[in-house]
């Protein structure tokens, strides 16, 4: 006879796994998060985001300079270094005007 699982074998298992049940339903979680509101949510994240991208943005002004300080007169190592230095403003200026184009319509929507 083949291995098959029978309610009189189940039941000493139910036995042992109900009660941790029950006790875990008891559980109260707090919330991580620190708010349930979905705008203030979405408020940190763009401004984890905005930190994020800031950050970027010094680092790739640091490699310019660097390429630029390094290039030793070679040309196209000092056109390099100013594109990447004209790139990162036009990036940063990107980044600050979708962070006051979301922040104006937070506030026409009073979500924050």
């Amino acid at each position: 006879m083949r291995n098959v699982l029978r309610p009189s074998r189940l039941l000493p298992v139910l036995g042992l796994v109900l009660p941790w049940s029950a006790a875990a339903a008891t559980v109260k979680l707090d919330n991580p998060l620190g708010t349930e509101s979905i705008p203030v949510l979405v408020g940190r994240l763009i401004t984890i985001l905005t930190g994020i991208s800031g950050t970027l943005a010094l680092l790739m002004f640091v490699y310019g300079g660097f390429l630029w300080l390094t290039s030793a007169g070679i040309e196209e190592q000092v056109t390099k270094g100013k594109k990447i230095f004209t790139w990162a403003t036009i990036g940063l200026v990107v980044i600050f005007l979708a962070y006051a184009i979301v922040q104006q319509i937070f506030n026409v929507i009073g979500a924050v």
